[in-house]
């Protein structure tokens, strides 16, 4: 798998690895969702030179750190496909939202510069969903004049594992296309007519930048990082964008997280000049009843410190962190939802 040198940097650095590295008492472990792994990784870094205690962070996607966290591995769990109030209370969980981002369509084709090719979702759900299948093909040349797009076959990149990503990818894809609502529809994994899969955003990103003609759906910060060439959207208002966290800031601006039972909120598609279409949180699942409460204890300071230290290293990394009132919603919830054995609470 390549990976950007900076983040295996941060890998090294923090012991945020495949498989868990021995952790002190005070060490905390999490895994899932790969569309956050930057930032946490980023504030793992931090977090230890402040205060001593570890992070250590699986990046395995959504559908892994969903199953962990039921299964009481890990001391948090990760996704950035939120559950319903109802499945949280069945399995004893409450989640917080902890970072925005976007979700961007990559391109690799020879000739097209970064934010030089245009998208609408009508046409990235054709090509994901198997009815596009050339670069030149009249659907995507019409909104690109003047472009000189290829004759060539387009090859899908998708992921391969239970994600979150392709939770936002595909519910903003089925929210524009009635077709593609109906022939592959919006979880964290789908059945794909099309493409090859990679694991996780890093693989994806992988792919895209090894296959020529390929097109692929990956979380910002990793456009970045890997020097990829992004497309413009077509957002809700009829606005082609470029993603940066204004655009996301834009898209989450009328998020009421105040009056989502269970705090289940999903970003895309959502309407503004500026707005990027394709935006999402990425959520902290967490038991209810700590049964070793100084672990819960410290992902809850874990965060408290990020929410408080880190919003200028998640703005550099083009994350939106959590706005303050937010934040009292979400540091309120953990007061009333989290608890030791006993029944006390742990914040």
């Amino acid at each position: 798998m390549q990976m950007n040198r900076v983040v295996k940097s941060l890998i090294a650095a923090v012991g945020v690895a495949a498989t868990y590295s021995v952790a002190q008492a005070a060490d905390i472990t999490g895994a899932g969702a790969t569309f956050p792994y930057p930032i946490y990784a980023k504030w793992a870094e931090a977090y230890k030179k402040s205060t001593g205690n570890g992070l250590n962070y699986q990046s395995i996607g959504s559908g892994g750190g969903i199953k962990q966290i039921k299964a009481k591995t890990v001391d948090f769990g990760a996704s950035d496909m939120p559950l319903k109030a109802e499945e949280l209370d069945a399995e004893g969980l409450t989640q917080f939202p902890a970072v925005i981002g976007g979700v961007v369509p990559v391109v690799n084709v020879d000739g097209i510069a970064p934010g030089q090719l245009k998208m609408t979702g009508e046409v990235l759900a054709g090509i994901f969903g198997g009815k596009i299948t050339k670069w030149n093909a009249a659907e995507i040349a019409s909104i690109n004049p003047g472009v000189k797009l290829p004759a060539e076959e387009i090859t899908v990149v998708h992921r391969s594992d239970g994600s979150g990503t392709t939770f936002l990818w595909t519910d903003y894809l089925s929210k524009v296309s009635a077709e593609f609502k109906s022939s592959v529809g919006a979880s964290t994994a789908v059945k794909w007519p099309v493409g090859l899969g990679g694991k996780g955003n890093e693989g994806v990103a992988a792919n895209v930048q090894r296959i020529k003609n390929s097109i692929g759906y990956v979380e910002y910060a990793y456009v970045k990082r890997n020097k990829m060439t992004y497309t413009q959207m077509k957002n809700l208002d009829g606005q082609f964008v470029s993603p940066d966290d204004e655009n996301f800031k834009a898209a989450a601006a009328n998020a009421d997280w105040a009056k989502a039972p269970g705090m289940y909120l999903v970003l895309t598609n959502q309407p503004g000049k500026a707005t990027w279409p394709v935006t999402g949180a990425s959520f902290i699942l967490m038991h209810k009843s700590q049964a070793e409460a100084e672990k819960g204890k410290e992902v809850l300071k874990f965060f408290d410190w990020a929410f408080k230290n880190g919003g200028q290293m998640a703005a550099d990394l083009e994350y939106v962190p959590m706005p303050a009132p937010v934040v009292k919603l979400i540091e309120d919830s953990w007061k009333a939802k989290i608890k030791d054995a006993s029944g006390k609470a742990l914040w």
